[in-house]
């Protein structure tokens, strides 16, 4: 049974959460603590300890992000939701960090809750806040760092230290800049989906690219591009030309 702790400003939307909670999800979350304010929230987590927050992000008197300026150490796993379809969502993909969008329904409160029962089990919650907390900082949407779902929990990195990405079934494989790599447990095409900047780019059906890190084209014996690391890497021809174009940085 998951203890929970739901803050929100809005009457309504704190006694809708635990209606559905307490409809459909009662054999695994128990709601012990409801608070009106990060204040409010703040005192309850400390006399409850809670496994998960519900959090509101946009409140009259403080962010929802600001709940973690009163924790050293982040002991819970945190679902903000928001009535905002964009507000910060890239942020929370980034950061492996759940949401959910208002009106919250039962399925996708549920699946929230599988997702937060296979993360409780790693000790990485710090490390997901942080990279949120540091990404909403920058005060950008190009986010600097990314939380990378790995087979023991969460490893953070420097998206600009991503030389490239290599599929591997349902796994890929990321070599960072430095010469370690990372086996992601996200399938190419997924990270292809998050890493979605003018900087990466997915030049064959195995290979995702930081262009940042080609050192050179070639169209000999077929398309290939050399990094900085040395690696060589095979172009797709029904890639090549879009991949000209991203290169070149043409229309």
């Amino acid at each position: 049974m998951i203890t929970c702790i739901i803050i929100d400003d809005e009457r309504r939307s704190r006694e809708t959460l635990k209606k559905i909670i307490d409809r459909f999800l009662s054999d695994k979350i128990e709601v012990v603590g409801m608070a009106e304010s990060v204040k409010e929230g703040v005192f309850l987590i400390k006399e409850n300890s809670p496994e998960l927050v519900f959090l509101d992000i946009e409140m009259p008197n403080e962010s929802g992000f600001k709940l973690f300026d009163y924790f050293d150490d982040i002991e819970f796993e945190v679902v903000f939701t928001t009535a905002y379809r964009q507000y910060a969502i890239d942020a929370f993909k980034y950061s492996a960090v759940d949401y959910l969008l208002k009106p919250i329904n039962y399925l996708d409160l549920e699946e929230a809750i599988e997702r937060v029962e296979s993360k409780r089990k790693t000790s990485t919650k710090n490390v997901r806040v942080k990279t949120l907390v540091n990404n909403l900082k920058s005060g950008s949407d190009k986010f600097k760092k990314i939380a990378l779902p790995t087979l023991d929990g969460f490893q953070l990195e420097e998206i600009d230290d991503i030389i490239y990405c290599e599929a591997d079934e349902n796994y890929t494989k990321l070599f960072i800049n430095g010469g370690n790599s990372i086996m992601v447990t996200k399938t190419l095409k997924a990270l292809e989906e998050l890493l979605q900047n003018e900087i990466f780019f997915r030049i064959h059906k195995s290979y995702l690219v930081n262009l940042n890190y080609i050192k050179s084209y070639s169209k000999t014996d077929g398309y290939r591009v050399q990094l900085e690391n040395g690696v060589m890497l095979d172009v797709a021809t029904r890639r090549n030309e879009a991949f000209i174009k991203a290169l070149t940085k043409q229309e």
